[in-house]
C-alpha cells in the first residue's frame, strides 16, 4: 500500500499544489489507491496528528512505500528526519519525493535524504534569522511593537468549549491555529 503524506506548516498556505503533483506521479507510475496523510498547520514539530498515523501505519506493516512532495514536508529538522528516514528505510520502505524526482531507497538515498534535510534545517534557520533581523530593524526605526497587550489570536472562550467537548490540548491547537503553550493560558484564563 502506498501512503502519501501531505503537509503546511501554516493555514495559510494551500495543499493543492502537492495534491496535483503527488496525483500526476501516481498516475504517472500506474498506482491507483494510496492512503492520504493531510496535515495542516502544524510547524516544524513531528508530533502531528495525520504523521502520526502515517508512522503508526508503517509500523504495523500496512504503507510500503511513503511518497510526498518534497523531502522537507517530513520534517525541517535534520536530526528528526534522518531518524525517520532511518527507521523507515531499516523496515525496508521505499520513499519518493516527487519534486525533487528522487526516490530515497537503499545507501545513495539514505546519503541524499541526510543532505536534502540538511538543507532544509538550514532554510528554517536563515528564515528565523531574518525574521529576527527584520524585526529588530523595525524596532530601531520604532515601527515595530509587537502584539498589543491583552490582544490574541483567538479566542480563549473556544479554547474552553473544544476541551468541553473532549479535543485534546493538539487539536485545540491546531483547530485555532495557536500553539500547544498558547491553550494552556487561555484555558488557564477561562
Amino acid at each position: 500500500m502506498f501512503g502519501v503524506y501531505v503537509r503546511v506548516s501554516t493555514t495559510g498556505q494551500n495543499i493543492d499544489g502537492q495534491k496535483q503533483e503527488i496525483e500526476r506521479w501516481l498516475r504517472g507510475n500506474g498506482i491507483e489507491n494510496a492512503r492520504w496523510y493531510i496535515d495542516k498547520a502544524t510547524g516544524t514539530k513531528l508530533t502531528r496528528p495525520a504523521f502520526e498515523r502515517l508512522q503508526k501505519d508503517v509500523f504495523n506493516g500496512e504503507i510500503k512505500t511513503v511518497v510526498c512532495w518534497k523531502l522537507d514536508r517530513l520534517s525541517r529538522s535534520l536530526r528528526d528526519g534522518i531518524n525517520v528516514l532511518a527507521d523507515w528505510c531499516d523496515k525496508g520502505l521505499r520513499v519518493v519525493a516527487t519534486s525533487q524526482q528522487i526516490d530515497f531507497n537503499g545507501s545513495l538515498g539514505k546519503m541524499l535524504a541526510a543532505v536534502l534535510l540538511g538543507i532544509a534545517e538550514m532554510e528554517q534557520e536563515v528564515r528565523k534569522e531574518r525574521q529576527a533581523a527584520g524585526i529588530a530593524a523595525a524596532k530601531s526605526r520604532g515601527v515595530y511593537f509587537g502584539r498589543q497587550a491583552g490582544t490574541t489570536k483567538a479566542k480563549p472562550n473556544r479554547a474552553k468549549q473544544l476541551r468541553e467537548r473532549g479535543l485534546t490540548v493538539t487539536e485545540i491547537a491546531q483547530s485555532l491555529d495557536v500553539s500547544e503553550r498558547t491553550v494552556f493560558r487561555y484555558l488557564d484564563a477561562a
